[in-house]
C-alpha cells in the first residue's frame, strides 16, 4: 500500500517551489539529497519520519519503490507546469520556447532537492528506469517541438533540433548543482540568464535575442 501522490493543480506555472510530498517521502528525498542514494537507508528514513522499518514496509516494499515514488511525483508535476507553460504561450514558437525554458530552470531552481533526486534514477532497475525516462520524454517533446517550429519560422537556426534540445534540458538539469536559495541570483534572475543562453544555443534571430532580454527587464 503506498501513500497517495497527489498532482498539484497547477495555478500559475511560475510558482514552482518544493514538491509537496507525504511524509514519508519527504524524509526520503531529503536523505537522498543529503546523503545519496546508496548513503540512505530504509532504517535511516524511517528514523527522519518517527516510525518503525516495518511501518515504513508497509507503504512502500523497499527504497527502489520510494525512489521511484518520488521520481514520478516530481515529472509528472514538472510537466503539468509545463504544459501550462505552453498553453499560456499560444501557437508561436518563440513564446512556447522561452516559456518552457523559463518554467523548467524556475522549477530546477525552486525545487532544488527534489529536482537533484533526478540524478538517482540511473540507479534504478532497467526496467523502472526506462518506464521514467519515458515520462521525461514528454518533456523534451514539447521543447523539441518549439525548436522545430522556430527553425521552420525561420526565427532558430539548428542543424540538429534534436540534439540541442537534449543539450538545453542537461544545461537546465544542471542548476541544482550550484544554486543555492538565499544566494547572489533569485530563480528568476537564473531563469531569466537561462532563456538567454537558450536562445543562443538555439541560433535565435536578433530580434528573439531583443524579445529575451526587454521579457529580462520586465
Amino acid at each position: 500500500m503506498t501513500e497517495d501522490v497527489t498532482t498539484v493543480e497547477v495555478s500559475s506555472w511560475r510558482a514552482a517551489d518544493e514538491l509537496e510530498l507525504p511524509p514519508i517521502l519527504a524524509a526520503s528525498r531529503d536523505a537522498f539529497y543529503e546523503a545519496g542514494y546508496h548513503g540512505t537507508s530504509v532504517r535511516d528514513i524511517a528514523r527522519r519520519v518517527g516510525v518503525t522499518v516495518p511501518a515504513l514496509y508497509y507503504h512502500y516494499e523497499n527504497k527502489e519503490a520510494l525512489l521511484l515514488a518520488i521520481l514520478d511525483a516530481s515529472i509528472n508535476h514538472l510537466t503539468a507546469l509545463c504544459r501550462a507553460a505552453v498553453e499560456e504561450a499560444g501557437p508561436k514558437p518563440v513564446d512556447r520556447f522561452l516559456n518552457l525554458v523559463e518554467c523548467i530552470a524556475l522549477f530546477e531552481a525552486n525545487a532544488g532537492r527534489t529536482a537533484s533526486v533526478d540524478r538517482e534514477a540511473r540507479l534504478l532497475p532497467a526496467d523502472l528506469r526506462a518506464a521514467y525516462t519515458q515520462k521525461r520524454r514528454a518533456i523534451e517533446e514539447l521543447l523539441l517541438s518549439a525548436v522545430e517550429a522556430g527553425v521552420e519560422a525561420g526565427v532558430f537556426d539548428t542543424t540538429d533540433a534534436r540534439d540541442t534540445t537534449r543539450a538545453i534540458l542537461g544545461m537546465l538539469q544542471g542548476i541544482p548543482v550550484w544554486f543555492r536559495v538565499g544566494g547572489e541570483l533569485s530563480p528568476e534572475a537564473v531563469a531569466a540568464r537561462y532563456q538567454d543562453i537558450c536562445a543562443h544555443t538555439v541560433g535565435a534571430s536578433p530580434a528573439v535575442i531583443r524579445k529575451v532580454r526587454e521579457r529580462a527587464r520586465d
